[in-house]
């Protein structure tokens, strides 16, 4: 079982695209699409990455083992 989250309609043509592709490749694996919260839909990782490395609050878009990852790449000059 492949587990997929989506966010807007446009993850969903996207997923579907890769379930029946899946399906294709793996007949035996299925494909469970869960809708996110109403909180969370507009998160994208691509922008919690650019509001981190910008130096933007990222506490309440992201877990705690993210945000602490984040802090740790910041703190050392890295890229991310």
């Amino acid at each position: 079982m492949v587990i997929r989250g989506l966010r807007a309609i446009a993850d969903f043509e996207y997923e579907f695209q890769f379930a029946h592709m899946n399906r294709h490749l793996a007949p035996g694996v299925e494909t469970v699409f869960l809708m996110t919260s109403q909180e969370s839909f507009y998160v994208s990782s691509s922008l919690v990455k650019e509001v981190a490395t910008m130096g933007g609050d990222i506490t309440r878009i992201a877990p705690p083992a993210v945000v602490e990852a984040f802090k740790r790449k910041l703190k050392d000059g890295k890229q991310t």
